[in-house]
């Protein structure tokens, strides 16, 4: 029997709301609403990141773009069909939700960090960019209760890509790092060019977790 996993999901996340809250589905009549959260990396680039987050969490009917907030929860993913594909879409869902005074700075390292704790569900995608960088993309299916899982694409570098880039689906990784966006073009069916949004972790840490079994 395999060891439950307890928090194997989390994220924390501080910075600027940045566009109005839109509605976006309803469950069970609890309205969830959609917004973007603009953060600072170190290097002075900017990830804007979308959140997910209950009308039972914030007024939604306040004005909120533009303010400095912190919010605590979990990287959820789910499958958008278009053109006859699916697109995994991930989010920020929002547990806890808190509003930053003007005056209080964000503490460095906790403005945007995340752990996670999965098993690859797809082969290790090793590569080196034009400058020799190594690279190696994880697709990590983390649990979820009642028997889903969400999807999380993860981008390790260095001495990490190397080391990830031999190990085999099914893998369990307990990994640390930061939420990130990139764009890129999509070339469409009609040959139409559009320019999307990717959102990854990028792994600071990881390590191999073998599930303990129990004795029969």
């Amino acid at each position: 029997m395999k060891k439950k996993m307890i928090n194997n999901n989390q994220i924390t996340v501080s910075g600027e709301l940045v566009s109005e809250f839109s509605f976006d589905h309803e469950v069970f009549g609890e309205k969830f609403y959609t917004t973007k959260l603009s953060v600072e990396r170190k290097s002075g680039n900017i990830d804007v990141l979308p959140i997910l987050i209950s009308e039972r969490i914030i007024d939604i009917k306040r004005e909120w773009k533009g303010e400095m907030v912190k919010v605590y929860g979990q990287v959820r993913s789910y499958n958008k069909h278009e053109e006859n594909k699916s697109r995994l879409i991930l989010s920020v869902f929002v547990k806890q939700f808190e509003n930053l005074a003007d005056d209080e700075p964000l503490q460095s390292g906790d403005e945007n960090s995340i752990s996670l704790d999965g098993y690859i569900c797809k082969p290790p995608i090793y590569r080196e960019t034009p400058l020799g960088r190594e690279i190696a993309d994880i697709l990590l299916a983390v649990n979820r209760p009642y028997g889903k899982s969400d999807y999380i694409p993860t981008i390790c570098w260095g001495r990490n890509a190397r080391f990830t880039s031999g190990l085999k689906v099914g893998t369990r990784l307990q990994i640390e790092g930061r939420i990130q966006s990139r764009e890129y073009i999509k070339k469409k069916e009609d040959g139409e060019l559009e320019k999307r949004t990717a959102y990854e972790v990028s792994v600071s840490k990881m390590e191999v977790v073998k599930d303990e079994q129990s004795e029969d």
